[in-house]
């Protein structure tokens, strides 16, 4: 099997948008539940708390993209540290589409945004 993974096999979506079939496996990336989502109805297959960033990193950034560039750094950096979890996304998007779920509202600064970055751009662990 290679070790690269396609990059039309990691996609990201907004929790708030109904799921569909072409989106794969679902993994919620967020360390907290979205608000207003009902379990049944955000079709979330399996749940990575610990590869959100950290409380302290995500108050930290508060969604301001003129902290993008080192949230993006320490982010990563926090990734390293749960590469048995990154590991598994990994093998997840070898397979097949996977759908990394986020709810934050700015689509192009968030943890999901580095966490895809990271998974296609980056060989095994």
């Amino acid at each position: 099997m290679s070790k690269r993974i396609p990059a039309g096999n990691v996609s990201l979506k907004r929790a708030y948008e109904p799921p569909a079939r072409e989106d794969g496996v679902r993994v919620l990336v967020d360390r907290l539940w979205p608000r207003g989502v009902g379990k049944a109805d955000a079709a979330i297959d399996h749940w990575l708390k610990d590869v959100a960033p950290s409380a302290a990193l995500r108050k930290w950034f508060g969604h301001d993209p003129a902290r993008w560039d080192e949230f993006r750094r320490r982010y990563e950096q926090e990734l390293g540290q749960h590469a048995n979890l990154v590991g598994q996304l990994r093998d997840m998007a070898r397979k097949g589409p996977v759908t990394l779920v986020y709810s934050a509202r700015d689509e192009a600064h968030n943890d999901a945004v580095v966490l895809r970055d990271v998974l296609v751009s980056r060989s095994a662990p």
